[in-house]
């Protein structure tokens, strides 16, 4: 009997107190920063700079490259215009009147009432 009471107090209890509301949790999507379509745009105009950058650093490399055999032939071909002013002094030196009545008094050659003159090319 007691067990009966004990039974009918429990349920009178529980219909005598303040139910309880269950609490549904709601979950809350925050919403990025940047939407999706414009981190698609960054990473495509990200990439194109990037893309930019090596097109421009190679671009730059093979002019200073170009630039640098352009410097080199040039010092070339200065060297050789030295070179050949220096034989075309010479050739004049070689050529002289002088020295060629002088060379062929010397190797017993005489000349003949004749004037030794400049023999010089004639180019058109």
């Amino acid at each position: 009997m007691i067990a009966n009471q004990a039974r009918s107090w429990e349920q009178s209890y529980t219909s005598q107190a303040p139910k309880k509301e269950k609490k549904v949790a709601v979950k809350v999507h925050k919403q990025g920063w940047i939407t999706k379509g414009e981190k698609l745009l960054y990473t495509v105009v990200g990439m194109g700079l990037i893309i930019a950058a090596i097109f421009i650093t190679s671009f730059s490399s093979s002019t200073d490259t170009l630039n640098r055999n352009i410097q080199s032939l040039e010092q070339t071909v200065q060297h050789q215009q030295v070179k050949n002013e220096g034989l075309l002094f010479e050739m004049k030196e070689l050529s002289r009147p002088e020295r060629i009545t002088r060379i062929a008094k010397e190797n017993g050659l005489t000349i003949q009432n004749a004037e030794v003159k400049q023999a010089s090319a004639f180019n058109n």
